[in-house]
């Protein structure tokens, strides 16, 4: 019997917002998390005192609903929404 695919390997839908920052979809939770993290390190928006928490530049504001600043465990709901 084949291995069922875990939810975090299946191919979501990406809004567009997301899109202009982890690139077009479908992909998998676990890519976009990837991207996700390379975007944040590559342009350095991670705080310097508190590693846990990212200042989101414009397109990042975008998918987290225009927050000023968010933790990791917050940024992880927020991106669920832009994923179907």
């Amino acid at each position: 019997m084949a291995k069922k695919e875990s939810k975090f390997m299946q191919p979501m839908k990406i809004s567009e917002e997301l899109a202009a920052v982890v690139g077009k979809g479908p992909m998998p939770r676990t890519e976009v998390t990837k991207k996700l993290w390379a975007y944040i390190k590559s342009r350095r928006l991670q705080d310097e005192k508190n590693k846990r928490n990212i200042i989101p530049d414009e397109k990042l504001a975008k998918v987290f609903g225009g927050k000023k600043a968010i933790n990791m465990f917050e940024m992880t709901k927020r991106v669920n929404k832009h994923l179907s």
